[in-house]
């Protein structure tokens, strides 16, 4: 296990922060890259544990020689997110001088590569994704971030660039287990989902934002959309958030089997060396995330949940209540899709607006930036 240290601009003077990641595996470029982060969003701790508990593992792994791919892990991915605590509660979510959320805005190199690379692609797949790959590295080494947001922001995307498998740990306010991808890389990922037990497998090519795990496929798929008739490029990355249940889901015991969830898919991978278990069966299919159903409430009021996380639900069926006290009335919030009932909001007080729930359904409805309620 190798450690490293990567500084980030201080937000002022004396204030200097530092990513730490470690570093599994053969030393063989040729070896596939696996990339692992947790707590982008600060104050989502679940990860956190999981990455603890398969540093552990992955060193035990690596003595034994099991490690066949070069694994790069990064427990605490948002060290100033870290520090974000107001009055006892800790926020960790959005950067304080921008406002930006730390999980929005990674750059696209896609258009840069394209002129980079004019004139060196060739008809044999293999070395035109050796050949990205070695463009990526390129161009993330030579950015420099001015701010610790812009720093940050770089320094991960450095780590993860030329990865062919990204896993992004999150999780939600209150939710069952499900996950994030794109529809090519979902046939990979899929005995991720069953190992993991995930609820909803939420697929689309770009969701809005420019989330981590999107910009870290980004450029391959630009450069398919603009050259990908002339060359072949191929898929480069498959990259998928992981979103470990809730907030308030921290504890070894469930660490503990979502990182042996993590091995066993990365063993039925042959990312590690021996035999996996049979995955489980698939809990539900994949949806588009398009077809996600985002309940919000009208009224405010205090929020009686009135189904479980991991229903199904069908449209027009009642997922909550909002009540108003004063005036004795009850506005129902009700589903507008046939779905499970993945995600709902921590808290039981609904100002007029607020999203409560989340329901993932087949239909594609909704367009444009399709992670903002």
């Amino acid at each position: 296990m190798q450690v490293c240290s990567h500084p980030l601009a201080g937000a002022s003077l004396g204030t200097q922060r530092t990513i730490t990641s470690y570093r599994f595996g053969p030393d063989d470029d040729a070896a596939p890259k696996l990339y692992i982060q947790a707590s982008l969003h600060a104050d989502e701790l679940p990860g956190a544990v999981v990455a603890w508990m398969l540093k552990r593992r992955f060193a035990e792994l690596e003595a034994a020689g099991r490690l066949r791919a070069r694994i790069v892990l990064v427990p605490l991915a948002n060290p100033a997110g870290l520090n974000q605590h107001w009055f006892g509660a800790h926020m960790g979510r959005f950067d304080m001088r921008s406002g930006h959320d730390y999980n929005r805005r990674f750059s696209d190199p896609g258009p840069a590569l394209a002129t980079q690379l004019d004139g060196h692609l060739t008809d044999d797949a293999a070395h035109n994704a050796r050949l990205i790959r070695a463009a990526l590295r390129e161009h993330f080494a030579a950015q420099t971030g001015a701010t610790e947001l812009d720093s940050q922001r770089i320094a991960l995307t450095r780590l993860a660039c030329d990865a062919d498998l990204v896993i992004d740990l999150h999780c939600d306010w209150e939710a069952v287990p499900h996950l994030y991808t794109t529809p090519d890389a979902w046939p990979g990922i899929e005995p991720l989902a069953r190992f993991l037990g995930s609820e909803a497998q939420l697929v689309a090519d770009v969701s809005g934002g420019e989330p981590f795990d999107e910009t870290c496929g980004s450029a391959w798929r630009y450069l398919r959309g603009a050259c990908g008739a002339r060359f072949p490029i191929p898929m480069g990355v498959a990259p998928v958030t992981l979103e470990l249940r809730g907030v308030r889901d921290v504890s070894q015991q469930m660490a503990a089997r979502d990182a042996q969830a993590i091995v066993d898919y990365l063993t039925h991978a042959g990312l590690i060396a021996g035999d996996a278990p049979e995955p489980p069966a698939l809990r539900h299919p994949a949806t588009p995330l398009a077809g996600c159903d985002y309940v919000h409430s009208p009224v405010s009021g205090v929020i009686l949940h009135s189904r479980d996380l991991g229903d199904h639900v069908r449209a027009g069926d009642t997922v909550a209540e909002i009540l108003d006290p004063l005036d004795d009335r009850l506005v129902p919030l009700i589903a507008q899709t046939d779905g499970v009932l993945y995600a709902r909001h921590w808290t039981r007080f609904a100002t007029a607006g607020m999203l409560v729930a989340r329901i993932a359904g087949e239909g594609a409805a909704r367009h444009g930036d399709l992670l903002v309620p």
